[in-house]
């Protein structure tokens, strides 16, 4: 691929960072009368200003205005993390028990007070990429503490990994379920992956080796438990036996889990896991390929047992696959990935962002008709799956044009 191609698309990656993504959130999102940001916004941009506010989404905001910010050194994004640090910090930490609150009201009063721990992790992940950006040293403590109390109540030390809910005092509960589509296990590989990504972020900037070794097993876990050695694919959930449930395959899961892992190696240093992630990532990008759809994208999931297909190309699978891909290429050298990636791109641009009302649409069908039922932002609708794989596609493209001689 030569290097026009290449720095045509970095431009469009920078163009939709800088002039949709971010700005539809800065605009449309921030709740001005109670504080943090709005439960939910309409496929038409409509506010609902009384929905549920989600910490999930809070701290996904936070950490794409973080990382902006690190890359572009753009004072409104700053000030965005800021803003959204502050919130979360005054209102989804649970200063009585320790952890955050699923959910809050509009108002900012709890509604949902469970320990989830996949909304523990994403806060963990925003607050460590805050002190990147800013050496807060009060964020990196909160981001220790959730640490610590994630592996004080949701380890399995008897059986190894860690439990997917527990009551907002850590106790056991029977209703561990992440969302209502998800199966009631209490070890899920989607939990697993977010951990892996924040415990990642976290030993960035806090080399301890009690968070050593819990990254180290983590990975471990992927590489024994979580990827299947035979298909490439991920299972998906297992009870506290490690007893395995999955009956589908993830396709936007099994290529995210594809780059996470081989980066979570590479920021542990061990150069043995590295080396093995890297083959394994491989792989797994490659089996990938089962899911694209022609030029129509990757789809959503697959059922083997029946065979049926779930084609819908939802947006949060298409910029983990670009990313998924490019990463694989620059492990490989094989051209295929970078071609994949450009084409998962190309399929994004002209079909999954709305170029009347800004964002992405949640999903298309297989003939490109637009999810309009769905929100533009919400509780999972969030501003980090599509502005991090922009981050990480201009990041990949860079690498590239320096290897080819430009820049």
């Amino acid at each position: 691929m030569g290097p026009d191609t290449l720095l045509r698309w970095k431009n469009e990656l920078e163009q939709e960072l800088l002039g949709n993504i971010l700005p539809f959130w800065m605009e449309y999102t921030p709740d001005h009368t109670h504080g943090g940001f709005v439960g939910r916004v309409s496929h038409l941009n409509q506010v609902d200003g009384r929905a549920d506010k989600g910490a999930v989404m809070h701290a996904r905001i936070l950490w794409a205005f973080a990382a902006a910010f690190r890359i572009k050194q753009h004072t409104p994004y700053l000030d965005m993390a800021g803003r959204t640090h502050d919130y979360i910090r005054d209102f989804f930490m649970d200063r009585d028990y320790g952890g955050v609150y699923w959910t809050l009201n509009y108002r900012g009063e709890p509604s949902v007070m469970r320990k989830q721990v996949y909304a523990i992790a994403f806060t963990l992940y925003a607050l460590s990429e805050y002190y990147r950006i800013t050496g807060n040293k009060e964020a990196l403590r909160s981001a220790v503490r959730l640490f610590n109390e994630i592996e004080t109540h949701a380890f399995d030390r008897e059986r190894n990994g860690y439990t997917e809910a527990l009551s907002r005092e850590w106790k056991r509960i029977d209703d561990v379920r992440l969302s209502g589509k998800d199966a009631n296990y209490r070890k899920t590989m989607n939990t697993h992956l977010h951990l892996l990504e924040a415990y990642t972020n976290l030993y960035r900037v806090w080399k301890d080796p009690d968070l050593h070794r819990a990254l180290e097993n983590i990975i471990i876990l992927f590489i024994e438990k979580f990827i299947d050695p035979e298909t490439w694919h991920l299972n998906l959930f297992y009870d506290e036996e490690w007893n395995n449930h999955t009956s589908f395959i993830s396709f936007g899961h099994d290529i995210e889990c594809s780059w996470l892992l081989h980066e979570a190696a590479e920021v542990l240093g061990n150069r043995e896991l590295t080396e093995r992630s890297a083959g394994i990532s491989v792989k797994m990008a490659r089996q990938n390929f089962q899911g694209l759809d022609g030029n129509r994208g990757l789809s959503y999931e697959l059922f083997p047992g029946t065979g049926r297909l779930d084609s819908e190309k939802h947006w949060w699978v298409q910029a983990e696959a670009m990313v998924g891909y490019i990463r694989a290429y620059l492990l490989s050298g094989e051209t295929e990935f970078l071609e994949k990636s450009l084409g998962i791109w190309q399929f994004t641009r002209d079909n999954l962002i709305d170029r009347t009302n800004g964002e992405w649409f949640w999903s298309v069908d297989r003939n490109g008709n637009p999810d309009t039922a769905r929100e533009k932002a919400g509780l999972w609708k969030c501003p980090y799956h599509n502005s991090r794989a922009c981050m990480e596609g201009i990041q990949c493209i860079e690498t590239i044009l320096a290897g080819q001689g430009r820049s």
